[in-house]
């Protein structure tokens, strides 16, 4: 089975930018897709990015389209990141990474995607 680990969150201000990293236990994006959540305290876990299948562009949710980028390193293969830009407090959760299978691209439900990290969390004092 697949263990992804997250990293990179953290204690920061509005404003400022954050990378957040995950990497997989095992060479697992070849035939699925990485993307991440975000969970807040009392708040269901919410849809962030995925990333795009093929030619298609990564999907975003409209709460952070503009500021955060989904990217992955295509020469490792096992790592996906979430560059966080112009953070604000509403942004504050621990987000976690996971994956979906290609022929559910599209899908935003956390139904959909499996692998489930232990999640990184981030901060933001305004």
């Amino acid at each position: 089975q697949v263990h992804f680990v997250e990293s990179g969150g953290g204690f920061v201000q509005a404003g400022d930018s954050v990378r957040l990293s995950c990497v997989a236990s095992g060479r697992i994006f070849s035939d699925s897709l990485p993307g991440w959540f975000r969970q807040a305290p009392g708040k269901e876990r919410e849809f962030v990015a995925v990333i795009g299948w093929r030619d298609a562009s990564p999907l975003y949710a409209d709460s952070v389209k503009g500021r955060f980028t989904i990217s992955r390193d295509d020469a490792n293969n096992t790592v996906v990141y979430l560059q966080m830009n112009n953070l604000r407090p509403k942004d504050t959760a621990l987000y976690y990474c996971a994956t979906t299978s290609i022929s559910k691209f599209g899908s935003t439900s956390a139904g959909d995607f499996g692998s489930w990290g232990q999640g990184t969390q981030v901060t933001v004092s305004s």
